[in-house]
C-alpha cells in the first residue's frame, strides 16, 4: 500500500470511529419532566437525575440508538412532602422500582430535522411499546434532541388504590425531554 493510501485508510478509519462513538450527554443543558393535571390544574415535575446514551449519526439515522434511565426518586414537584408521596408504593414505588427506562427499537427519518422514534418504555415494572416524534437541532458542536411522549399513568400502575380515581389526578401525562449531547 502506498503511503498516501495508508494515510487515507487511516483517516477513513478515524472518521468512522468518531461517528461510531456514542454522544456524551451534557446534563447541564438537558432536562426531563412530566406534566399532568391535578384537580384540573397543570403541574410540571422535573426529574433531577437521569442519564441518556445516544448513538446518533445524521447521515445514518436508521442505525441510531438511544437509551434513557430516569431515577424515579429524583422527581421534584417543588415540595418535599409531595416528593415523598410520589416515591411511595401507590405512585412510583421507588424502593422496588428505582428507575424508569426507555430503549429505542427504531429511529427513522421524518423530514428535515425530524425523526420518528419507537421503543420500549418501562415504568414500575410495566413495559409498553411507545412511539413519538423527535426534533433534532445542531447547536455548535452538539446535537439537541427534543420531544414529548404522552402516556397514560394507570397503564404503568402509577397511582394505585384511591389514586386510580382520575378526578383528582388525570390519567394523561406528558413526558417532555430535551437532551443535548456531542462528541
Amino acid at each position: 500500500m502506498t503511503p498516501l493510501r495508508t494515510l487515507l485508510a487511516a483517516a477513513l478509519f478515524t472518521a468512522a470511529a468518531v461517528h461510531a462513538a456514542p454522544l456524551k450527554t451534557d446534563l447541564a443543558k438537558s432536562s426531563v419532566s412530566a406534566t399532568f393535571k391535578q384537580m384540573n390544574v397543570p403541574v410540571e415535575a422535573k426529574f433531577k437525575t437521569f442519564s441518556a446514551q445516544i448513538d446518533y449519526d445524521a447521515a445514518k439515522p436508521d442505525a441510531s440508538k438511544a437509551a434513557v434511565d430516569i431515577n424515579t426518586a429524583s422527581m421534584d414537584l417543588g415540595d418535599p412532602e409531595y416528593n415523598r408521596e410520589v416515591a411511595k408504593k401507590e405512585w412510583f414505588n421507588t424502593a422496588q422500582f428505582p428507575k424508569a427506562t426507555f430503549v429505542s427499537t427504531s429511529i427513522r427519518p421524518a423530514g428535515a430535522d425530524k425523526l420518528n422514534v419507537a421503543g420500549k418504555l418501562t415504568i414500575k415494572g410495566k413495559t409498553a411499546d411507545v412511539s413519538f416524534p423527535l426534533a433534532v437541532k445542531t447547536a455548535g458542536k452538539q446535537q439537541v434532541f427534543e420531544g414529548q411522549l404522552p402516556i397514560k399513568r394507570l397503564a404503568f400502575n402509577i397511582g394505585e388504590g384511591e389514586w386510580k380515581d382520575t378526578s383528582m389526578v388525570a390519567d394523561e401525562v406528558v413526558i417532555k425531554f430535551r437532551v443535548t449531547a456531542g462528541q
